[in-house]
């Protein structure tokens, strides 16, 4: 028995015979350990796999092997690593590449299906002839089903044999290793003198480039397979070889038992670490990178949302790039508000000459130069509503790692799931199960944005990632991070936020958030909606009624009411309250007032939205049976009630099936007087309460006047609904 404990076995005679006592070693070739090779190694791991690492440490020198012919210098380093095992010629070993490939399988499976080849030394095999076409037609013939050419990422055989094979000839490392290993193939006298093989089936050695179209994954109970449709064979050791790299880590979410229909992420866990029971003093430094590139929707919840993450701002270096000098009001107050709350605080300006680029890629440097434990970048766009994300990130202990965030009812999130042939947006078959949350874990994925933490050790090697003459900062990162072998995380364990969307964000108005109901909807029902809106839908919940078959409801916060008014006298064309109005059809108005219709400012598409989501459901519960969706509503505006300019409105009937009348500013505050009386009923709402709407009938009952402001101004908003 060797030092490496392995026993002596005869070579297999017999084609189906198992080579019940044989132990195998797996060497490879590594001269750093990426995250591939980690990977590899895990996957090892859980196979109980020997594996021998040859060459770590050592200057790479066999060229770019994922573009170009290279890679001569592992046959050079598995020579001098096989060295000691050169005259067994009764030990199997295997030599695989580590940076694109996993097991998925153990010795034994392994074993069995090397024996059945009844071969010294099998290679994989692939569909294309690389990296010399013309030796295509010097190949044996294989059958339609089969792969005809070798490749040189995996092969298994007795060490004697291998040996020999690697030593037959000199090789430069900057040579093409799969070259020199076809050339000995090729060589019929070679071939048969040390008895190779090619897994033309795929029945140990899956590579994928070519053969995406013909493999699958399967599950069955906890464990995850590859199986190849086209020759019916389950690989054991599967290849990303050539350029489906992001391809074949899509895929490695699931191999290895990673992820399954039944367990779910069983590989969430692993290499995690904990921060419970840590003291704060002792938790890990951050460089938390904030970017403001451009016009962003609801900024202030933004700042809110980062004060509020659960990490002592002592531990945090805060660096801030804003190149908007429209949200520099929003960034001051936050800035202000926590000066001297945070480790150290950077701020660079709008009015600095410093562009999305060169802020990124300073704050990586500065992040450096701090000796920063962990680089936390954050763009506008992400609402971190979840206080634990920095902490839950940290806690996942990957190289580079991203919450999943999508966009309000949209399938739009920070993290691509696949990349076309131009190194695009594809969207892979799962991307809508993570982005929708039906599969939960930690996936490998091809592009990451927006938010994303960033171990310390990795920053040096990401130094101007992102920079690049032809793509946006994101494109250029994650470009550079996926040829760096850097894997980048997206996470979806939790809900950690959402992306605000900004597409439509107009900065003309007042206040530009008034205008997002449709883009934003979380954000702007946070801002806008009274807090107490949904509990007036609960069925145990009684309307207010201050007058019969008058009923009143909090429907709107008075950041809401205020922006209302804001917006109105920001536009100014109020109507002189004539009955004469070109604004509506037939151009009479028969109760006029001085008012500026939802038309005029481009809410019109908004506010009708606002009556089907928020009012529909409030009318539905108090006046029982009347079901009209969506509510129609043609006269939609806001009244100005002054007392030198229209104090009140003399009695009249609503065109409508019910009205409401929303209370914008608040009585013996903002004005005195006022108020709706209803005359049939002799009852008056004198004491309104701004955000506050009153629903009431529209014709025949609900006859009522606009009682006199004798003071200030009084604003209100008027929808005639369903006339």
């Amino acid at each position: 028995m060797t030092k490496w404990g392995i026993f002596k076995v005869l070579k297999c005679p017999l084609k189906k015979l198992i080579c019940l006592f044989a132990d195998l070693l797996a060497l490879t070739v590594a001269t750093e350990e990426t995250d591939g090779f980690k990977r590899f190694m895990r996957s090892a791991k859980k196979y109980d796999l020997n594996v021998k690492v040859l060459g770590l440490g050592k200057q790479w020198r066999g060229g770019d092997v994922a573009n170009y012919a290279g890679g001569g210098q592992k046959v050079n380093i598995l020579r001098d690593g096989l060295e000691e095992f050169k005259d067994l010629d009764d030990l199997i070993v295997m030599f695989v590449d580590s940076y694109d490939l996993v097991f998925s399988g153990d010795k034994s499976e392994i074993l069995e299906k090397f024996a059945k080849f009844d071969a010294h030394v099998v290679f994989s095999a692939e569909g294309s002839c690389w990296p010399d076409e013309s030796l295509r037609e010097k190949y044996p013939p294989v059958k339609a089903t089969e792969k005809r050419f070798l490749n040189s990422g995996g092969f298994i055989g007795y060490a004697k044999d291998i040996y020999e094979i690697v030593s037959y000839k000199s090789i430069q490392d900057n040579d093409d290793d799969q070259l020199y290993y076809t050339k000995i193939y090729l060589d019929e006298s070679l071939r048969q003198k040390w008895s190779i093989k090619l897994d033309t089936k795929s029945e140990i050695f899956q590579n994928l480039n070519g053969a995406l179209g013909e493999t699958t994954l399967k599950f069955k109970g906890s464990k995850s397979y590859m199986y190849n449709f086209k020759t019916g064979s389950s690989p054991v050791i599967i290849h990303g070889n050539g350029p489906i790299k992001s391809e074949f880590n899509r895929l490695t979410n699931y191999l290895v038992d990673s992820w399954t229909v039944n367990s779910g992420c069983q590989a969430c866990e692993e290499d995690t670490i904990s921060l419970e029971g840590v003291r704060e003093d002792d938790y890990p430094t951050v460089f938390l990178g904030v970017f403001v590139e451009s016009p962003t929707a609801f900024l202030r919840e933004f700042f809110e949302d980062l004060a509020a993450l659960d990490y002592p701002k002592s531990k945090i270096d805060l660096f801030l790039h804003n190149s908007e000098s429209h949200h520099r009001k929003v960034v001051n107050k936050f800035l202000s508000e926590y000066k001297g709350s945070y480790k150290s605080q950077t701020y660079i300006t709008p009015f600095e000459d410093v562009d999305e680029s060169m802020a990124r890629n300073r704050a990586i440097d500065e992040c450096i130069k701090k000796n920063c434990q962990y680089f936390f970048s954050v763009d506008s766009s992400a609402h971190l509503s979840n206080p634990r994300t920095l902490i839950d990130l940290i806690q996942q202990n990957r190289s580079i790692i991203s919450p999943m965030m999508t966009r309000d009812g949209r399938l739009w999130s920070n993290f691509w799931g696949a990349l076309n042939k131009d190194g695009f947006y594809a969207r892979s078959e799962d991307y809508i199960d993570i982005a929708e949350r039906r599969k939960i874990g930690v996936w490998v994925v091809p592009f990451i944005s927006t938010v994303y933490l960033i171990h310390g050790y990795r920053l040096p090697a990401l130094r101007n990632s992102n920079t690049s003459p032809n793509m946006d900062a994101d494109m250029a990162f994650a470009q550079y991070i996926r040829n760096k072998g850097i894997f980048m995380y997206i996470t979806n364990r939790q809900m950690f936020g959402h992306l605000v969307n900004s597409d439509n964000y107009d900065i003309e108005h007042v206040t530009d958030e008034l205008f997002q109901i449709f883009d934003n909807p979380t954000d702007w029902e946070k801002r806008y909606i009274h807090e107490d809106y949904h509990k007036q839908l609960l069925p145990d919940t009684e309307a207010a009624q201050p007058c019969p078959d008058v009923y009143w409801f909090p429907i709107t916060t008075p950041e809401f009411c205020q922006n209302f008014i804001d917006e109105m006298e920001n536009f100014g064309q109020w109507s002189n309250g004539k009955n004469a109005d070109p604004r509506i059809a037939g151009g009479y108005e028969n109760v006029p007032t001085v008012d500026i219709h939802m038309k005029q400012v481009g809410y019109e598409r908004h506010w009708l939205w606002f009556l089907k989501k928020y009012v529909s459901p409030l009318q539905e519960k108090v006046f029982l049976g009347y079901i009209h969706d969506p509510p129609h509503a043609i006269m939609n505006f806001i009244v100005r009630y002054k007392p030198d300019e229209q104090p009140l409105l003399r009695p009249h009937h609503d065109s409508s099936t019910y009205t409401i009348n929303l209370a914008l500013n608040t009585p013996g505050v903002d004005f005195e007087g006022g108020g709706c009386r209803f005359v049939r009923y002799n009852c008056s709402v004198t004491s309104s309460r701004k955000g506050w709407l009153l629903m009431h009938p529209g014709r025949l009952t609900h006859y009522h006047e606009g009682l006199r402001t004798t003071k200030g101004t009084r604003y209100i908003m008027i929808s005639f609904i369903d006339p």
